[in-house]
């Protein structure tokens, strides 16, 4: 019996395998990708896809292309030209951070790194405490809130907006258009999820090109801070043009909104489904460290990594030759059980954790302490302040296959 189990398992995930193309994915991979993760990382860890990509599921060899910038590159003007042809999506993701090499990338990076020093991000932490509070207040007062939509997707917007210097009346479109610009990143776009990037990069584009000429003058009545390092930031006696400025200031917007947004709303729907680890938090708030970065591990908020060969190289004993698209699974590599014990079990007190869900090598998140912050410091006070909570309602996942978070997740205060 035992036997016939093992087998039915075993041809489910070579059918897994054996059918397994990014650009095609379904429902069921896009609820639950991980079942797929583990029949690539076990039967075919280093897949080439129909379109002659690779596909790596490995910690370690996630790890390997990360550190070796030279032989895999980030920049994306020769892999999104078919995807993007002459867009605005195409010369916003071309020209933002992340999507560079060095020189281009060393340099904003540089110009932006005192905004996340340890005396920057203490500055900031007061603030961030009082908006998580004011949110809480409210929630409390109605019995209740959505985790993602009233909380913590209403917190990176705030602080990011902060150190851009948007005033609070203007911020309204801002998440909009980032899961817009974001959402363009899926595998195979459709062509009204193409249509609505455009438009939020031109309309996000021309309101922050007004932004930064009304800074120029003098005209932000608080805040900034991170515009100013962009705006008048020198790095070798070179500035960024306006070009670069505005598309810099959109990446720092999806990536903090991004990120942050999905670690809290997926750490609270992992807490509520393991009952145990939230009692255990709960009964351990110290333990809210660990958690995070548990969280972050086991529903990585950016699934998929992309890198090219520029020479000929070898990854996991298999041969790439230069000019392969690379895709770096971070969701797999994250349940990968040669680097995690149990890599499906959710454990707040996990260490070490050496996961891959800020990248590494030159490219890690620029922001990851202030991410860790945030995630910290809203899902402690929640727990601090809300003796209980349970789901008050179906919630609803993002349906991306890139970005793995919820676009809502309705919760009740109180017990049953």
């Amino acid at each position: 019996m035992a036997a016939g189990r093992a087998g039915e398992a075993g041809g489910r995930d070579e059918a897994l395998v054996r059918g397994f193309d990014l650009r095609k994915v379904g429902p069921d991979f896009l609820e639950n990708p991980y079942p797929t993760y583990h029949a690539l990382r076990r039967l075919s860890p280093v897949h080439r896809c129909p379109d002659g990509s690779l596909f790596l599921t490995r910690w370690d060899d996630l790890n390997r292309v990360y550190r070796d910038h030279e032989g895999f590159s980030s920049d994306k003007t020769v892999e999104f030209r078919p995807k993007y042809g002459d867009s605005p999506l195409y010369r916003h993701h071309t020209t933002s951070l992340v999507f560079n090499d060095p020189p281009k990338h060393s340099r904003v990076r540089r110009l932006l790194a005192p905004a996340f020093t340890p005396r920057a991000l203490r500055l900031l932490e007061a603030r961030f405490v009082a908006l998580v509070d004011g949110l809480l207040d409210k929630a409390e007062a109605r019995g209740g809130m959505d985790v993602v939509t009233d909380y913590a997707a209403s917190l990176p917007v705030q602080i990011i907006g902060d150190m851009l210097g948007v005033p609070e009346a203007e911020r309204g479109p801002l998440r909009d258009w980032s899961l817009a610009i974001l959402g363009a990143l899926e595998p195979l776009p459709s062509q009204a999820a193409l249509d609505w990037g455009n438009r939020s990069v031109t309309e996000f584009s021309d309101y922050l090109a007004g932004h930064v000429a009304r800074y120029r003058r003098g005209g932000l009545a608080e805040g900034g801070e991170v515009l100013g390092l962009l705006v008048d930031g020198e790095v070798e006696g070179e500035r960024l043009s306006d070009e670069e400025l505005v598309q810099n200031c959109i990446f720092l917007l999806n990536a903090g909104h991004e990120t942050t947004t999905n670690l809290i709303g997926n750490g609270v729907a992992a807490l509520l489904g393991h009952p145990g680890e939230l009692a255990r938090l709960r009964a351990e708030p110290s333990l809210i460290e660990s958690a995070v970065e548990e969280f972050l591990r086991f529903e990585s908020s950016n699934q998929l990594g992309n890198r090219r060969a520029v020479t000929d190289a070898e990854v996991g004993g298999v041969a790439v030759p230069a000019g392969t698209l690379v895709t770096l699974c971070i969701g797999a590599a994250n349940r990968d059980p040669a680097q995690f014990a149990e890599p499906d079990r959710l454990d707040v007190a996990r260490r070490p954790n050496r996961h891959l869900a800020f990248g590494g090598g030159i490219h890690a998140c620029a922001g990851m302490t202030l991410a860790r912050l945030e995630g910290r410091i809203a899902i402690g006070r929640l727990l601090a302040r809300v003796p209980s909570f349970r789901p008050a309602g179906p919630f609803t996942r993002g349906g991306r296959a890139r970005f793995r978070g919820f676009l809502s997740y309705p919760v009740t205060f109180g017990e049953t």
